[in-house]
This record gives structure tokens, C-alpha cells and sequence, in this order.
């Protein structure tokens, strides 16, 4: 992965750039070198097409809305909220949105170089999700604590008589938290949270 987001402080939904083409608004949250990969959140505001990428996989996953259907091939296919979808991205997707406008987190990566797993899971208020290298996770709904320096239980020493102090940060929906190790950072709260895994492609 590069090096697009601060580290272990949030990057606020607010602070995301933003482009506007063909009846969608997309916001850039991090990409790899030289946009090898990327994630961006999509509001998708009336059917239209998104463009095809060569190369590269696809994943959806619908955030906010109720329905988005994808239309390839003659083929359709229906994602429901917080299911992600993979697909391949080579040819352009019709988009239609039978109840309305839909936001919608994007991972685009070029199949021979990168793996992209999107998992939705619900947070929780008193076991700590600790989100790990190669991993980035954003806030669906509710409300978050980050934690970062070190498990709750520990303290890291920087020299003898000396620790590294744990902070805490507020996460707000639609922020971003860039995972790390050995000290990964770890969220609490009660909300929805889709953690964004980028893994070597599998080895035949």
C-alpha cells in the first residue's frame, strides 16, 4: 500500500476530495502507487454507467440507499445493503437505482497484483475490532472510538521508565482508519463498520 492516509488519526469523510461525472459524485479515500488500486465512495444520484477499468476487479457494496442493480452481458445483478458484490471490471456497468439514490463504497485492483475482500461487521461497544496492515476500514453508521499505541492492556516502552501513550480519537461516519503492526489500531462503538482488505493475489 502507499502512504495516503495519516496515521493512526482518521481521515475525515469532510476532507475527501470530490469529483462529479454522469449523475455520480465520487470521493477519493486512498489509492495504491501510482492508482494501482483504488477506494473511493460513490453517490450515485440517477442510473448511469460506471466506467470499465482492464484489468481490474470490482467491488460494491452498498452503504446507504436500498437497492443498486448492475446491468453487463445482458446480465443483472441486485446488490442489497451492506452485501459486498465482486465482479470483474473490464467492460462498463449499467447502473439502475428502482428505489432511489444510492451511495456506494468502490474497491477497483488490478487482479494480477492485488486482492480486495470487503467485509460489513458490526462494532461493538466492549470487544475491540483491531484493524491490521493492508487494511483499511470506514465507518458506515453510528459512532466509533479509535485507540491506538498498543492493546488496552498494554503499554509500549520507549525507553526504561518509559511508555508510549495510547490515544484515543473520535470516528465519525464515512471516516477512515488505516490499519498497522505490530500495534494495529482498534475501534469500539456500536455502529456498522466495512473493513477493506488488500492481499497479495492468490498463487496458483
Amino acid at each position: 500500500m502507499t502512504d495516503p492516509l495519516p496515521h493512526p488519526v482518521p481521515l475525515r469523510a469532510g476532507d475527501l476530495p470530490v469529483t462529479r461525472a454522469g449523475g455520480r459524485t465520487v470521493r477519493r479515500i486512498a489509492a495504491g502507487p501510482d492508482g494501482a488500486w483504488q477506494l473511493t465512495l460513490l453517490d450515485l444520484e440517477r442510473p448511469g454507467t460506471l466506467p470499465a477499468a482492464a484489468g481490474a476487479e470490482r467491488v460494491l457494496t452498498v452503504v446507504d440507499g436500498e437497492l443498486l442493480v448492475l446491468g453487463t452481458g445482458g446480465r443483472e445483478q441486485a446488490l442489497e445493503r451492506h452485501r459486498p458484490f465482486r465482479g470483474p471490471a473490464d467492460e462498463p456497468v449499467d447502473v439502475a437505482l428502482p428505489t432511489g439514490p444510492v451511495r456506494a463504497l468502490e474497491v477497483l485492483a488490478p487482479r494480477e497484483a492485488v486482492r480486495a475482500h470487503v467485509v460489513v461487521l458490526e462494532l461493538s461497544p466492549k470487544r475491540p475490532h483491531p484493524v491490521f496492515a493492508d487494511q483499511l476500514a470506514v465507518l458506515l453508521s453510528g459512532r466509533a472510538v479509535l485507540t491506538a499505541g498498543g492493546a488496552a492492556e498494554q503499554s509500549t516502552e520507549t525507553a526504561p521508565g518509559e511508555t508510549t501513550a495510547r490515544t484515543t480519537e473520535d470516528v465519525g461516519v464515512l471516516d477512515t482508519v488505516r490499519g498497522g503492526e505490530p500495534d494495529a489500531p482498534e475501534l469500539t462503538g456500536r455502529g456498522f463498520l466495512a473493513v477493506v482488505s488488500l492481499d497479495p493475489p492468490a498463487q496458483d
